[in-house]
């Protein structure tokens, strides 16, 4: 039965390998008109995140910073990805924020509460300095509640102990 099903997905894939290929390119290279749609998207930028997006704050500007042990105190790196963000959230201003504190599980619950909102005002201090203003931000402290990486050691510890800025709001649809 197994090879039967084998059989059947490899005439099947070959079968639609050879469909309006031509012999000529293929995914991407040119060899029919889905192709050359394709190829025509992707050179005029159709697909690109739009720099004005929260996706585009996410991955690009980038939506965190990280934290030494007990600490919160911005690093300089840190630092320069606030004053990305705080570029990006002032060149588009219908954008509001939540600055989510976050602790590693080292330490008691209570304490890990504290640290990470005193992680969350830090970002928020630091912002409201940029130019951003009081009614666009609000802070959550999370403490050790939820964890990016779980393990008991410094490659998990050192990615949860972070501040991350949650973005949401923007132009309405349709606008």
């Amino acid at each position: 039965m197994r090879h039967i099903k084998t059989s059947v997905f490899l005439v099947g894939a070959l079968a639609l390998a050879g469909c309006g290929n031509n012999g000529v390119g293929g995914l991407f290279g040119g060899g029919n008109d889905a192709d050359a749609q394709a190829n025509a998207a992707l050179s005029s930028g159709v697909g690109a995140i739009e720099e004005t997006s929260i996706d585009f704050f996410n991955t690009s500007v980038g939506d965190r910073v990280l934290f030494e042990v007990d600490r919160h105190t911005l690093t300089p790196q840190a630092v320069a990805v606030l004053d990305g963000q705080a570029t990006w959230l002032l060149n588009n201003p219908s954008y509001t924020i939540v600055i989510e504190g976050h602790a590693d599980e080292q330490g008691t619950r209570d304490y890990n509460l504290a640290l990470s909102a005193r992680r969350a005002s830090s970002v928020y201090n630091y912002l409201l300095s940029r130019g951003l203003t009081e009614s666009r931000m609000t802070t959550s402290a999370f403490g050790k509640e939820r964890p990016l990486a779980v393990c008991s050691d410094e490659t998990c510890w050192s990615k949860n102990r972070r501040a991350v800025t949650v973005v949401s709001g923007g132009a309405a649809l349709g606008s």
